[in-house]
């Protein structure tokens, strides 16, 4: 019988991490970058809702996070070349 490795791997290493925990703050940037431009009052319309900051950039870095969350978890240093 052949004994079991009793050590417990993660399954991903700490390069996958680091790049899971950017992206997380990235994604959260976006979001916090999409936010605001309301107005208090309803009869007041405020175009500041349609600014580029929140129509362009904002998704883009939120899609650049996503990106990123996908890299973090499809790359595996620990793989061998097959």
């Amino acid at each position: 019988m052949k004994k079991k490795d009793s050590k417990k791997k993660f399954l991903f290493g700490k390069r996958n991490y680091i790049f899971l925990f950017v992206s997380s703050t990235i994604i959260c940037v976006g979001f916090i970058l999409m936010s605001g431009g309301g107005s208090n009052d309803p009869d007041f319309f405020n175009d500041e809702i349609f600014n580029f900051r929140r129509i362009r950039l904002a998704p883009t870095i939120v899609i650049i996070g996503f990106g990123f969350a996908i890299l973090s978890i499809f790359n595996n240093p620990d793989r061998k070349n097959e």
